[in-house]
């Protein structure tokens, strides 16, 4: 089983007064309003054998947003998918509805690629 570091690198230090220096990303991330929200929804068929796949890219907030998000989605257009990566996918060819979907609450700046 290997184990995943936590130290960015540093073993050990010999310095009294170190303190090592965590970077919590899901912290740092800034309330972003839906209005304001650049996300992109395009049609991916690579690396899927084929099946289209509609991918929702640049969400801006935590990891139980986007999978909150996914879910709606999801519910909305009536089919399955995933969060990985930061991003959200939807099975099939939904960018029509989940840019409908993204309009009626609030997401102006949604845009189909």
């Amino acid at each position: 089983m290997k184990k995943k570091s936590t130290g960015n690198g540093y073993v050990y230090s010999t310095d009294p007064n170190f303190n090592l220096e965590t970077d919590d990303n899901e912290e740092a991330l800034e309330k972003v309003s839906a209005a304001n929200q650049r996300i992109k929804v395009r049609l991916d068929k690579k690396h899927r054998a084929g099946k289209a796949v509609t991918l929702i890219e640049s969400f801006t907030g935590t990891e139980e947003e986007k999978v909150d998000l996914g879910k709606k989605l999801k519910s909305y257009c009536g089919t399955g998918g995933s969060v990985k990566n930061g991003e959200i996918l939807v099975q099939g060819d939904n960018r029509d509805k989940v840019l409908q979907w993204f309009y009626q609450n609030g997401y102006t700046s949604a845009k189909k690629i």
